[in-house]
This record gives structure tokens, sequence and C-alpha cells, in this order.
């Protein structure tokens, strides 16, 4: 345990371990792509894989299962890579009914964008642009175009830099925090907890990378009380009038923003977003038509409509498969809708795709089981990923900046997919580190 190579062979045994009970999950069915990159701290690129895809009992799973460092970001060099990792598997791109990546060309382009080499793979591996990357873009284009918002962003930067050059603003803050927190847990507003009413940094470290602008934001938003106090102490205890004046100005800006903070995102901000929403959220047509199952799980069916989504599928769905999945689909809508009452009420797709298991109709209706998976295989968002790069940053920091690649891949996913390595047995640990010793040993 004191050798260095045999921790990093435990390690890894427990990394295979770990994505060996992930693939056994999946069970070789259809699953989705969710890619992204980012570099670690010394500036390596590194590229996180995870698969979503809907496992036995009907649940939608989004898992990790390994982080490979890319010497080239073009999209061919990111198809190899994932391509081999997916064969290390046992797992081919013929599977893939869904991607998500962010709005970079490499991954997005309609020439050769990683989406559109994947698609000559399988056709039925529909692209969707992560909705958290694009809301980024939103609140980007917002802010430029409304006076208002970009005037209420430089006032958070301002603040935020008063606040944090001295550490003594720091602690006033957090001293003032603490006062309003207990007031509110003894007041019945809050509620104890671990993970709750911690201290509030202004940027957490291990956020995720665009998730750390909205969380400074909100805490902005949460902690306004907690910073005019602060304020309000700099005025008062200010040495020169240059201080004064400049924390009564702050201070001044922030009762401004409370004021009519409300009334610009009830009129000005929430009319441009709409505005430019329609215009820069312009989803493929097969994502906007996928959304039409929703329909089946609020008893509200149009087999026309649905079977247009089946059309979108062209390698699961052939002329015979759309004459029974239409047969199938009347039966199913009698069944469901007029007979079958442990189907009233359902919350959405989820709910429908596990009591379909429950029931074991998913076998009676096996078609409009798999176009029901197909439309909880479509992404929203690629925060699985960003939790695996937040992982990254903890894991090699500027003390661990020399752990290679493959330490760091051993490491992560055991971190990451914490629930799924606690049901690993000690004894298949075991047996992987021995057999990698053995193929050591004849090497």
């Amino acid at each position: 345990m004191t050798s260095h190579d045999i921790q990093k062979d435990i390690v890894t045994a427990c990394k295979i371990e770990t994505v060996k009970a992930i693939i056994k999950d999946i069970n070789s069915d259809y699953f989705a792509l969710l890619v992204d990159e980012s570099r670690d701290v010394l500036r390596k690129e590194q590229m996180a894989i995870c698969l979503r895809y809907v496992d036995k009992m009907g649940f939608v799973m989004e898992a990790f299962i390994g982080l490979v460092h890319i010497k080239d970001t073009n999209a061919l060099s990111l198809k190899k890579a994932i391509v081999d990792v997916l064969a290390h598997h046992s797992l081919t791109l013929s599977n893939v009914r869904g991607q998500c990546y962010d709005g970079a060309s490499n991954m997005q382009g309609e020439l050769g964008g990683l989406k559109t080499l994947i698609r000559q793979e399988s056709r039925s591996a529909h692209s969707v642009h992560c909705f958290a990357h694009q809301l980024q873009l939103t609140l980007v284009a917002v802010s430029k175009k409304c006076v208002q918002v970009g005037e209420l962003v430089l006032l958070i930067s301002n603040i935020l830099n008063v606040l944090g050059a001295s550490f003594k603003r720091v602690d006033n803050f957090r001293e003032s925090q603490k006062k309003h927190l207990q007031i509110a847990l003894d007041m019945g507003e809050l509620e104890t907890g671990r993970g709750l009413n911690q201290e509030l940094g202004l940027v957490k470290a291990g956020d995720t990378r665009w998730g750390s602008h909205y969380k400074s934001f909100g805490n902005f938003i949460s902690s306004f009380d907690f910073i005019v106090d602060v304020l309000d102490t700099l005025v008062e205890n200010a040495s020169t009038l240059e201080e004064r004046a400049s924390a009564s100005g702050f201070l001044r800006s922030c009762q401004t923003f409370e004021t009519i903070f409300l009334l610009h995102l009830m009129t000005d901000v929430l009319g441009t977003t709409n505005d430019l929403n329609i215009s820069l959220q312009k989803k493929e047509q097969d994502i906007a038509n996928a959304m039409i199952l929703v329909k089946v799980a609020k008893r509200s069916f149009d087999i026309k409509k649905i079977m247009r989504m089946a059309e979108l599928y062209p390698d699961d769905f052939d002329g015979s498969n759309m004459r029974a999945l239409e047969n199938q689909l009347v039966n199913y809508i009698i069944d469901v809708r007029d007979i079958d009452e442990r189907f009233s009420n359902l919350g959405g797709l989820g709910e429908l795709s596990r009591k379909l298991v429950e029931t074991k109709k998913h076998l009676t209706y096996s078609l409009v089981f798999l176009l029901v998976k197909f439309a909880l295989l479509l992404p929203v968002t690629t925060a699985t990923v960003e939790r695996a790069f937040s992982a990254m940053k903890i894991i090699k920091n500027d003390l661990r900046n020399r752990m290679d690649d493959e330490f760091l891949d051993g490491c992560i996913v055991p971190y990451v997919e914490k629930k799924v390595f606690k049901d690993v047995s000690n004894e298949c640990i075991m047996k992987t580190f021995q057999e990698m010793k053995c193929r050591r040993m004849q090497l």
C-alpha cells in the first residue's frame, strides 16, 4: 500500500469496475452522448464523456464514464477519442440516439462538426445545443441590448470588487450574514441540515464554469441585505471623504437597484429576453417534434403527430414497424385512457416510462415504449459533464498538478459516480487488480 504503482492500480481497478457496472446497466441498449472539453490545472485539454440512457426500470440515467486527454480539439480527433472509449466498453455509435454539446463550431458545425460526423454513423443521433449554454448566450445578448441589465451587471461587479478587496469587509459581510440567517432560522423560515445554510461564498470553489456565474448573481440577490449592512458600516467608518463618497455611491446604487429591479425585470428585461429567444434559440425540427410525445403522458393523444416523431428514427421504424406502431398506438390509447386508471395523472414522460415498466406494458406495447425511450434520451443540458469538470478541479489541484491522465481518470470516475461505486464489491475490485498485475508480469 506504500507503493505508488500499487495505489494507481487499485484506483484504476475501482474505475474499471465502476464503468463495468454502468455498461451492464445500459445492457447494450440505446443511449445519448454528452461531451464537453475543459483544461485542467496544467492547461491540458480534457474531454469528459457521459452517457444518458433509460435503465431496465424505466428511469432516465446520466453516467460519467471517463476523462480523455486530447491533443487536438478538431471534430475528427474528438470523434476518434469517443469511438475508442465506446469500443473499449463494447459500445458503438450505431446505438447513439441523441447528442448534447455546447455551441462551439467543432461541436455544432453543420459541415464538419462532431454532431455531423456522428450523424453520418447514426442518422437518428439528433443533436441538442445545451440549454444552459443557450441561456448564458441569451443573458449576454440581453445585457448588451438592455441598458438596465448592463448597468445591473456593472453594479454587481463593482460591489463584488469592493467587498472582496478587503478581508475586513468580507468578515463584516459574514458576520452580518450569520445574524440574518440566525433570525431566519429562529422564525422557521429556513431549515438546518447538511449542506444547507452554509457560508455563501461570492464564487464557490469547484463551481461549474457557467454555473458559477449564475450562483454569484443568485448569492448577490440572496445576500442583498448583508451587503447593504456592510456598505453602511463602510460609510460610517470611512477615514477619508473619498472613501465615504465611494461607499455612499455604492449604497445609493444598491438602494436604487432594490426599488426598480422587479419593475425592469417584469417589463424591459423579460420583453427583450422573449424577443431574443425567438432569434437565438432556433431548435432543430426533430427536437421540437420530439416534445409532441408529451401528449401521450397527458392523455391528449394525436396518433398522426406521434407517428411524425417516429419518422425521425428511420433506422428503428421502417415501413413494417410504422404500421405495427400505429396499431399499437390505437390499442395503447384505449387501454391507458379508458381502462387502466394507473396511468391517470402522470407527471410526464419519465413517470410514463416507469409506469409502463412497472405494469409490464412495455412488453405489450414495445414500439410505443421505444418511442417514449427515444424522447427521454434527448438531452437538455450538459450539467453532468460540468459536474465532472468541477470534480476534476478538486482532484487535480495546484498541490497535485503532476497527476498523470490515467491516475486522474481512475480517481474521478468513482468520485463522480459514488452511488454506482458503493455497490461495487471488494471482491470484484481485487479480482480486477490481480488481473492487471498478472498482465503486467507477462509483459
